[in-house]
């Protein structure tokens, strides 16, 4: 009977934990992108398209030639700052593979070409989740501005 039940409790552990997102996650993806678009209402000149993955970007400078690839590195300047809010961190020619940076940067930035500039606009999820890194809190949504150098 015990050999039973520990099956029985192996197969419910392992169900669960495939079963996808978390009710917290879902929940805080939800708020996260009230945040986004009610930000996006408030700021009409922000032409900022919705990725099925939840991030919103507009590309503001198109830029040159091929676009960058996952396993691309790439070489930007950047500003980082709470939606609507308080800069946390900015960057000159801050070269990284792009297979490195947040998920929001991996989904971004293939849609710009060398040369070009975006503004994303970032659910936590995409970004440093409920953990935060460093000055950057838990749950934030990130408003990041980039400038595409150059990739190799």
């Amino acid at each position: 009977m015990t050999k039973y039940i520990l099956i029985l409790s192996a197969f419910i552990m392992v169900f669960t934990s495939c079963s996808g997102p978390s009710v917290q996650m879902v929940k805080q993806a939800k708020m996260d992108d009230s945040i986004i678009v009610a930000y996006l209402k408030a700021n009409p000149q922000i032409k900022a398209v919705k990725d099925p993955s939840g991030l919103y970007y507009q590309i503001t400078d198109q830029g040159t030639g091929a676009y960058p690839a996952e396993n691309s590195v790439v070489m930007v300047n950047y500003t980082c700052s709470l939606i609507g809010g308080r800069r946390y961190d900015s960057g000159s020619d801050f070269s990284s593979p792009l297979s490195g940076l947040i998920k929001a940067w991996q989904i971004g930035m293939p849609h710009l070409k060398a040369g070009g500039s975006m503004l994303l606009f970032v659910p936590s999820g995409l970004a440093y989740g409920p953990s935060g890194a460093g000055p950057i809190p838990g749950d934030a949504v990130l408003a990041f501005d980039i400038n595409l150098i150059s990739f190799k």
